[in-house]
């Protein structure tokens, strides 16, 4: 993921703060074992262990050949996205129609170095823990190995944790750009309300409390 200087997180409490409140839900890539075809992407709930993210998936995806072989997968999680029309952009001045549009969004990407488990306990254990971040309430029967609800369905399922290398986390929100710019896009957002321009709009303005004019 490129990123520039004025999209970069701030921090790595940036990225944990945002990431903290938006839904576990990514998609985890993983170069193919056959190099001539394409990646494979999954998308897929995950939960933090520690430093480590845990995830599973069914026996039967035709994923597990790659994720095999490979040394390091990214987990991308995106949000708080919105498309800007070019006409928004055009400096006070300017000919609407050489307005550039352009995209907004946070998102944070982990590689990974992926273990796989297909020992029932170990996977049971992983499963247990998402099930518990996902599902806190209860409700449901002990995830063992040896549970009559879902022990003999651990046969059908491989569990990976994912050992955390390193993070690229972007915010890309127009940073670059004057803080009266900046305000007059968010309040442009905010009219639109379009999907999740008000989630965007949010981020745009914390960006601007926190960051000012973007120095180098």
């Amino acid at each position: 993921m490129f990123i520039h200087p004025w999209d970069a997180a701030q921090n790595e409490l940036e990225w944990q703060t945002w990431l903290a409140g938006v839904e576990k839900f990514g998609v985890l890539a993983v170069n193919n074992a056959d190099a001539g075809q394409a990646p494979i992407v999954l998308p897929t709930h995950f939960t933090f262990d520690g430093p480590d993210i845990l995830v599973h998936f069914a026996r039967p995806n035709p994923a597990w050949p790659s994720l095999e072989a490979a040394a390091e997968v990214r987990l991308a999680v995106t949000g708080d996205y919105a498309f800007i029309p070019g006409h928004w952009r055009v400096l006070s001045g300017g000919i609407v129609e050489n307005g550039v549009p352009t995209s907004y969004y946070a998102s944070v990407q982990f590689v990974c170095a992926p273990t796989i488990f297909d020992d029932p306990v170990e996977k049971a254990a992983i499963i247990a823990k998402q099930t518990a971040d996902f599902q806190p309430e209860g409700m449901h029967a002990p995830v063992t190995a040896d549970s009559e609800a879902y022990g003999r369905m651990l046969s059908g399922t491989r569990a990976v944790r994912l050992r955390v290398l390193r993070v690229d986390a972007k915010f890309k929100f127009d940073d670059h750009k004057s803080q009266e710019f900046r305000a007059q896009i968010a309040e442009r957002l905010d009219t639109r309300n379009h999907n999740l321009d008000a989630s965007a709009a949010e981020q745009q303005r914390r960006r601007l409390r926190e960051m000012g004019d973007f120095k180098a």
